[in-house]
């Protein structure tokens, strides 16, 4: 039998409680999530902590171990400078024994014993006192010392300390030097007193040389100076009662050293002791510890700069690309051809501006060797190929450049001016051979345009200087010209007052015609000269002797001379070689120097009226001396014994157009000096002796 509960009396179903495990999931998710953070945080940290941790130990230890190692080198410096400074001392005071020991040479008389004591006095700036003293110790002479004022009194020395007295005693015994135990002086000038020693040294009769020490001084004459910087230095009783002390004085904060050394002596010891004031040590007390110190900082840098290396590779990859990108960008824009090969002469490289230079693609030229060079002239390959073998071999590189001829796609020829130089790689090998051209047709075009223009501008110069020689044919026919005019009148009167059968006269008539045809004939060459040289064409050079030169212009020479009665001297000798010369402009030169001549001397005072016409070989002007001659000169000379050159005359002397005469020119300077110079010669001028002037001009041996 079954029963059903009423409805009414039914519980209601209580409501379902959130499941435990997600509160709890909830409630430890911060703390979950700050756990992992740490986590990660001390896998990536930590090796990096325990390798700080490390390297700080090890630097703290370091500095430690180096301060540590310093100052036990500070102690053990300061003990070895003790000793030697004992060392240095007992040395000094055994020469002192030896020095007053030799007081006993002195003793034949006072005033000389005094003399040599006061000498050794002078020497000896630790002593204070000398005393010379019989076998019973009693005084028979003494001097001080000449450095301070002499703490001694006559009533005080009478008796001598006990400490002295059993010094002298222990030497008389020993018969060799003994010290007294240190004793106080008072000074009665000032508050304070001297600390002593003596040092009696017995003689071989029995007397004594007795010396004060001052224990002070003593320190300060045997201990040098560097010492006592930044030192202070003590002379000890052996129980430790400070005597004196010199040096530096210790300052707050510094560190104290200290190293003794017993001063043993005859009849007495003491403590020498050597105090060192050093600040505490630094952070890097030594230039080790500082290096070490360093050395863990960087290895530290280093491993931090090691991650970010590989972020710098991938910067680095993208430049490189980019910078690469940019290089060929670069070489396609140049206008130079660019051409690489390796080492068996196979082309590896060509840029854009070599393909179009040549006509042939990079395709058809890559890989192509010596053999078949498809831009090379075929009758020409053979040269060039032995031409770029012989330059390889010799590992000469044409940083110079050099031409040559190329040969395009379509047979045409241009030339090209090459560069060329080793392709050496990062591990500084030479890989091959790199060149550049540069296509030299517009510059041979250009070039030959400019020659032509320089050669209309010639020929313009050279009609310009029509002008200058109608004025150099008006300057220099007018002699010529006067001459023959001259001759004539000469043969017209000679004719007139002349019977036919007087033969002399016949004679005269027949030379002055012969003169007038030679003058005649030189104004026609004068004129073709001048032809010529407008025209263009080569003068005529040939050798002529330099007497045949003066002897040309002698008979137009002699009658400007008689007309102001001067007197011409020709010195040349016979056996000068012949120079090579156009004779017609050449004697053009000397007829107006000599005409130049002339004229300075043609004044009322002068009285001597000599020209001197001078021949003679002369090195080249520029040749250093004891050097053989490439070419032999002969230096011809006119020298007048006119007024001279102004100074501000000889400045412009050569320039054309000027002159100092009414009726000149100007030109006849600038002319010889343009004629001289065109054969290779210089004509200068100088002051003659005792008056006038010399012209010197040169021209080369034939």
């Amino acid at each position: 039998m079954s029963a059903t509960l009423p409805s009414d009396t039914s519980m209601p179903e209580p409501e379902p409680a959130p499941p435990a495990p997600q509160a709890a999931q909830e409630t430890a998710a911060p703390w979950l999530s700050l756990w992992r953070t740490v986590r990660s945080l001390w896998r990536r940290w930590f090796l990096w902590l325990l390798l700080a941790v490390l390297v700080l130990g090890l630097l703290v230890t370091v500095v430690w171990l180096a301060g540590r190692h310093e100052v036990e080198q500070v102690q053990s410096r300061l003990e070895r400078d003790t000793d030697l400074a004992v060392l240095d001392m007992r040395a000094d005071l055994t020469r002192n024994q030896q020095s007053l020991l030799a007081l006993q040479a002195s003793r034949e008389s006072t005033e000389r014993w005094q003399q040599d004591a006061q000498a050794l006095l002078h020497e000896q700036r630790e002593w204070l006192r000398v005393e010379w003293r019989d076998a019973a110790l009693r005084t028979r002479a003494a001097a001080d010392t000449p450095y301070r004022p002499s703490p001694f009194s006559p009533a005080r020395r009478e008796g001598l300390p006990v400490e002295v007295e059993q010094a002298c005693l222990q030497a008389r015994a020993q018969r060799s030097g003994a010290y007294s135990a240190s004793h106080y002086l008072p000074v009665a000038d000032a508050s304070g007193g001297l600390e002593v020693m003596e040092a009696c040294v017995p003689t071989p009769d029995g007397e004594f040389m007795v010396a004060t020490y001052g224990l002070r001084a003593l320190l300060t004459e045997s201990i040098p100076a560097d010492m006592t910087r930044g030192q202070e230095v003590s002379l000890n009783e052996l129980d430790g009662t400070r005597l004196v002390s010199i040096g530096a004085a210790r300052r707050a904060g510094n560190r104290v050293f200290s190293a003794q050394q017993p001063l043993e002596l005859p009849g007495v010891s003491y403590m020498f002791r050597v105090n060192g004031w050093r600040q505490a040590p630094d952070l890097f007390p030594n230039v080790l510890t500082a290096l070490v110190t360093g050395m863990s900082i960087a290895l530290v840098s280093v491993l931090v700069l090691l991650a970010r290396d590989t972020r710098r590779r991938l910067r680095a990859e993208h430049e490189l690309s980019d910078a690469l990108a940019f290089r060929k960008a670069m070489e396609n824009s140049l206008i130079t051809g660019l051409r690489a090969r390796d080492l068996m002469g196979r082309i590896t490289y060509v840029n854009p501006a070599f393909c179009a230079m040549v006509g042939f693609s990079a395709e058809e030229l890559v890989g192509t060797s010596d053999v078949d060079v498809p831009y090379w002239p075929s009758e020409l390959k053979t040269e060039y190929r032995a031409r770029q073998w012989q330059r390889q071999a010799s590992g000469v590189t044409a940083q110079e450049g050099f031409e040559s001829i190329f040969q395009r796609k379509d047979g045409s020829r241009f030339p090209v001016q090459i560069f060329e130089a080793p392709l050496v790689n990062a591990q500084r090998v030479q890989t091959g051979w790199m060149s550049a051209f540069i296509d030299l047709s517009e510059q041979r075009r250009i070039e030959e345009i400019s020659r032509a223009s320089l050669e209309r501008l010639q020929a313009s110069a050279r009609l310009a200087t029509v002008g200058e020689m109608a004025s150099l044919m008006s300057h220099e026919l007018t002699q010529p010209l006067a001459a023959i005019a001259s001759y004539a009148n000469g043969s017209l009167n000679l004719l007139g007052t002349s019977a036919p059968a007087d033969a002399p006269a016949q004679q005269d008539l027949r030379l002055a015609v012969r003169r007038i045809a030679e003058q005649a004939e030189r104004a026609g060459q004068v004129i073709r000269s001048v032809h010529d040289f407008v025209r263009r064409r080569d003068r005529t050079r040939e050798a002529v002797v330099p007497l045949a030169l003066f002897e040309a212009v002698m008979p137009l020479a002699r009658l400007q001379a008689r007309k102001i009665g001067a007197q011409i001297v020709v010195q040349a000798a016979t056996d000068l070689p012949p120079v090579h010369c156009d004779r017609t402009l050449v004697e053009q030169v000397l007829l107006n120097l000599v005409r130049n001549g002339m004229q300075a001397m043609d004044r009322r005072e002068l009285r001597e009226r000599v020209l001197t016409l001078r021949a003679e070989r002369v090195p080249h002007p520029g040749q250093e001396e004891g050097t053989t001659p490439s070419r032999q000169w002969v230096e011809f000379s006119v020298s007048d014994l006119g007024v001279g050159i102004q100074p501000d005359v000889q400045e412009r002397l050569f320039t054309p157009f000027f002159t100092t005469r009414a009726e000149g020119m100007g030109l006849g300077l600038s002319l010889c000096r343009t004629v001289v110079e065109q054969h290779g010669g210089a004509l200068i001028h100088m002051p003659n002796e005792p008056r006038g002037t010399v012209f010197r001009f040169t021209l080369p041996v034939a």
